[in-house]
């Protein structure tokens, strides 16, 4: 068994999971991916708005949603009032069109608390896949003393690797969303 290659394959998936998370925080530009999570109630099933229409940003901070079938707008501008990202809707029949507002300093200071607290929880993922590892290498009794050791010191490398790449992701969000 393979402790070292298993914690890191646990430690990547926490990372990933935290770059998908920092792409949901706006940070005064129109993303696509600020919709990412929002479904349409649509012809009684639930859908992705990316699987019923076309998402384009045509400036900066405005982004253009075109259903494939005319007849979801009213659906796809319901779901994204529901789904409350802080952006009114507004549709001139062919597509629904997204402003996004100017972010205040108040907000942005909110946005990095809230970035904050996905790094911190990243953080306790990556802690909670070396104690794995860890609790996996001391109960594995064909390891001998010196091997466990060793085994040991290379999980905390590792994670200290893996703390490094959160902290500088965190960073990279932080000053992403704090210029004006």
């Amino acid at each position: 068994m393979n402790y070292i290659e298993d914690a890191e394959l646990t430690m990547m998936k926490s990372i990933e999971n935290l770059e998908a998370r920092l792409v949901t925080v706006r940070a005064g530009r129109a993303n696509a991916s600020m919709l990412n999570g929002i479904t349409v109630e649509y012809y009684g099933s639930t859908s992705p708005i990316n699987a019923l229409a076309n998402i384009t940003v045509p400036e900066a901070r405005q982004l253009f949603i075109k259903p494939f079938d005319k007849s979801a707008i009213k659906d796809i501008e319901r779901a994204i009032n529901e789904a409350n990202i802080g952006i009114t809707p507004t549709n001139n029949g062919e597509m629904v069109i997204l402003t996004v507002p100017e972010l205040t300093e108040e907000t942005r200071r909110n946005y990095v608390k809230q970035v904050s607290e996905m790094g911190e929880q990243a953080k306790i993922a990556l802690r909670n896949a070396r104690q794995d590892a860890n609790n996996a290498i001391k109960k594995d009794e064909s390891l001998t003393e010196d091997e466990a050791k060793s085994l040991t010191e290379d999980v905390q490398e590792l994670i200290n690797k893996y703390n490094k790449i959160v902290d500088d992701r965190i960073k990279e969000k932080e000053n992403e969303l704090m210029s004006v």
